[in-house]
């Protein structure tokens, strides 16, 4: 089977870690690459779940909004704990 190269940019910092990680499983950098490329070509999907941090959610966006102006209106900020929960959950 004919190989081709492929080319990836990353942060040195990232790169650093990558490998530092691959080594301490045994494996090289390649190999790690390898091994997603032919995951996700069998499975046909990313093979982790990729998601958006929740603090930046509308629903936690809204309440710290409606937290700064009760303390720009210097009010006492109070959260309820089912409130606090209800954040923890979006």
């Amino acid at each position: 089977m004919s190989q081709t190269t492929v080319s990836v940019r990353m942060d040195e910092a990232l790169k650093k870690d990558f490998d530092s990680v691959c080594s301490d499983l045994g494996l090289s950098m390649t190999t790690a690459i390898i091994m997603l490329a032919k995951k996700m070509t069998r499975e046909k999907r990313i093979p982790f779940e990729v998601s958006i941090d929740p603090f930046y959610s509308e629903a936690n966006m809204a309440a710290l909004n409606e937290s700064i102006e009760q303390m720009k209106q210097g009010k006492t900020v109070v959260k309820t704990m089912k409130e606090l929960e209800a954040m923890e959950d979006a």
